[in-house]
């Protein structure tokens, strides 16, 4: 891709939340949506982005089946869809050799590890909870928490809009991992009632649901005589759109094809 030419998108699932908010945030200078895909069934199939009102682009939204055409057209593939869905696109993709950036969330069972296998070795790809910028660093952020005494205890609480129908959200369980790893907490307790009295071990994630929250995320440390708190609030998800965007131009640049996060895209080092 020359330094000039706009990076072409593929975007599935171009009529859900998600999908809709990356065509509109897509800025038209940096941006082209060449392909825009999303379920049979759904009403915006056939019709294009601008009768949408997700774009003033004459793109129509194509059924799944297209979907091989159009990633001949496309620099890198983004896509915010179901699981199931998500499983069968993946083999065009692996296929097409096309970059993708995943953040359908979701999965159960194997769901997840059969579509990292599917890409890797041939597609390079990036699949996250969450795309916010901040977000991801505030799980990076997290993973230094191994620093602190033995006797600091950590907790996590989110919020979400009235909508979300699960919990904890998957950055929580994101933000839990790093902390167990960082901490070696062996059991998790989602909420405590009546005689539930903390024990060495146990971190800790409440959950809680109102209004339209787009997310916020916070991770207490507790110590004998003092608190650390790190926090993440996302005013509003086109957070999540601007980060997914910022992942599709860093995996366009000639990546390998392996699996990445977004601690790849920050430059931020994991440490086990």
């Amino acid at each position: 891709m020359t330094a000039t030419r706009r990076l072409r998108l593929c975007v599935v699932g171009a009529t859900g939340r998600m999908g809709s908010l990356i065509c509109r945030e897509a800025s038209p200078e940096k941006f082209e949506v060449t392909g825009a895909v999303a379920a049979p069934v759904e009403p915006g199939v056939g019709k294009t982005l601008r009768e949408l009102g997700a774009r003033p682009s004459e793109v129509k939204v194509s059924p799944p089946s297209r979907l091989p055409e159009l990633l001949k057209n496309a620099d890198v593939c983004v896509s915010f869809t179901t699981a199931q869905a998500e499983f069968d696109n993946v083999q065009y993709v692996a296929e097409s050799r096309v970059p993708i950036v995943i953040g359908t969330t979701g999965f159960i069972g194997t769901q997840r590890n059969d579509i990292e296998g599917v890409l890797r070795g041939r597609s390079p790809a990036i699949i996250s909870s969450n795309f916010s910028v901040g977000a991801n660093l505030l799980i990076a952020l997290a993973a230094s928490l191994r620093g602190l005494p033995p006797d600091f205890d950590v907790s996590i609480v989110e919020a979400h809009h009235a909508g979300k129908a699960d919990a904890p959200s998957g950055t929580a369980f994101s933000i839990a991992e790093a902390v167990s790893k960082a901490r070696g907490y062996t059991k998790t307790v989602f909420g405590r009632t009546g005689a539930s009295r903390r024990a060495p071990g146990e971190l800790e994630i409440s959950s809680l649901r109102g209004g339209g929250t787009p997310g916020e995320h916070i991770v207490y440390a507790f110590g004998p005589n003092e608190m650390l708190r790190l926090e993440h609030l996302a005013f509003s998800r086109s957070a999540f759109a601007s980060g997914a965007l910022h992942a599709a131009e860093w995996l366009s640049q000639g990546r390998d094809p392996r699996l990445y996060t977004m601690n790849d895209v920050l430059g931020v080092a994991a440490r086990a």
